[in-house]
């Protein structure tokens, strides 16, 4: 049967003709050409889809905007846009099969998915922030919305296809087109959602710039001296990037993981870009770094305590699109200087500290391993040189390897080597399971702290605060 024979027989009671395109929407998003058997493209049922999808629309964006988001109308008018095109297509299609039947068919079947799908995305939103989604829905959050954002109009299309006999070249072609389309008028709708985030200049009270130093002398000073003859950890932590929350909070578990199970409490600091702690804890900065780490070589007897190092942020990028693999810090409205290899181990080197675990849980992290590999130095890091790294959302709460390492692995394991050799599999799964090229996290051990580290991840892992741990003499901690 063709659209021009193509009859549609309106039922006598609205609520009828409601049910039954109900059922046409879930037949096209099937794939099923039975959609027509069941659509009843009245102009009132137009009306009622249109507006139960504006509906729907409305409150998923309510429910995935930031808190304190405003109501934009412009969202409205950016939303309506792709219906517009839809009905025009009917219109054609009505007019050039002389069916005016058709006229309401192919928007009323969209509309109508839209709700469903849009109360069913909602939903989901309304169960995320409840926190009663197990881990698992996180990581093909993203992946489901963008494939039910593109089903209803595959569908659509497809059905129409299949009703019209359309050969398989013109079936891509128009797929090809109508995702083309989808995708700038997707780009419009990210820009002017109904739901806008204000736009909020960063700015810094006096009182909190001046505050700043005293921060800094203040958790500096609380740093407890090394036990001479005992080894201990020491635990510094950096979150580079203020803009996202993930950051922070992947720094704050890993230190309170360092406090709590390693015993490190007293003995760790945490240096932070985030708008809601510039009253609390000092910023991420290479000036704050560089007299972190000089007061902590200080405060450690460097023979025998260790230093465990987190860096967490962005790889840097330029706009031409180079890698450097430099860590961004940023905090606005503060200009910050990139920490960048060499200049991270000119501040270790500085601070006297011989025995170092570094872990940089950013993107193109690799780049920071030779630069800074010594004879007592490890190195992990979330990627290679010339890859990404993953999970750094806006409403993620650790990275894909920040929780793979910290969370899990440093958690379940005994060793360093065992916690990240786990965190690799289940970083590599993750990633899989997206559809992400491989980060390929690396480490990096040198050949003195080879034969060190299973003495100091004895004082780590077992707090073995009376053993008496014989470490290897060295004086070649400069030296690669």
């Amino acid at each position: 049967m063709s659209l021009t024979s193509l009859k549609v027989e309106l039922l006598p009671r609205f609520s009828s003709n409601f049910i039954a395109n109900i059922k046409a929407a879930f037949y096209m998003l099937c794939g099923s050409t039975r959609a027509f058997l069941f659509v009843k493209p009245t102009f009132a049922q137009f009306v009622l889809f249109l507006v139960s999808a504006l509906c729907a629309n409305v409150l998923f964006s309510h429910l995935s905007a930031d808190f304190g988001s405003y109501f934009n109308e412009q969202g409205l008018i950016s939303y309506l846009v792709w219906p517009a095109i839809i009905v025009v297509a009917g219109i054609i299609m009505a007019k050039r099969t002389q069916n005016y039947s058709l006229l309401f068919v192919p928007a009323i079947l969209w509309l109508t998915a839209d709700t469903v799908l849009a109360l069913l995305q909602s939903a989901i939103q309304f169960l995320d922030i409840k926190g009663v989604l197990p881990d698992a829905v996180y990581t093909v959050m993203p992946t489901l919305f963008t494939i039910l954002f593109i089903w209803q109009t595959v569908a659509l299309l497809w059905i129409f296809a299949k009703q019209q006999r359309w050969v398989w070249w013109e079936r891509i072609l128009m797929t090809v087109g109508m995702i083309s389309l989808l995708g700038v008028w997707q780009k419009n709708v990210a820009d002017q959602p109904i739901f806008k985030a204000k736009q909020v200049q960063p700015s810094i009270s006096e009182a909190m710039f001046y505050a700043q130093p005293m921060i800094l002398d203040t958790v500096l000073q609380d740093i407890h001296h090394g036990v001479k003859g005992t080894t201990e950890w020491f635990f510094v932590g950096m979150a580079g990037y203020a803009d996202q929350d993930v950051f922070a909070s992947e720094i704050g578990q890993a230190k309170d993981l360092f406090d709590d199970r390693f015993g490190t409490k007293g003995r760790s600091i945490e240096l932070v870009n985030n708008p809601k702690t510039w009253e609390s804890d000092p910023i991420a900065s290479r000036t704050s770094l560089a007299r972190t780490l000089k007061q902590v070589g200080e405060r450690m007897n460097v023979d025998e305590d260790v230093l465990f190092l987190a860096l967490s942020s962005h790889g840097a990028v330029d706009e031409a699109g180079t890698i450097s693999g430099d860590l961004v810090l940023s905090n606005p409205p503060l200009e910050l200087e990139l920490i960048d290899p060499v200049w991270l181990r000119g501040a270790l080197d500085a601070s006297g500290i011989k025995w170092r675990v570094i872990v940089v849980s950013s993107c193109y992290s690799g780049a920071f391993i030779d630069r800074l590999k010594s004879p007592t130095t490890a190195i992990i890091t979330a990627s290679r040189a010339d890859r990404a790294s993953f999970g750094c959302s806006n409403d993620a709460d650790m990275t894909y390897f920040g929780r793979a390492f910290f969370s899990e692995g440093l958690r379940q394991q005994t060793s360093l080597r065992q916690a990240f050799l786990q965190a690799t599999r289940r970083v590599s799964e993750r990633e899989a399971l997206m559809g992400f090229e491989p980060s390929e996290p690396q480490m990096s051990v040198g050949v003195v702290m080879q034969e060190a580290l299973p003495e100091l991840e004895k004082a780590l892992f077992f707090h073995a605060k009376d053993h008496v741990i014989t470490l290897p003499k060295t004086s070649v901690m400069l030296d690669k």
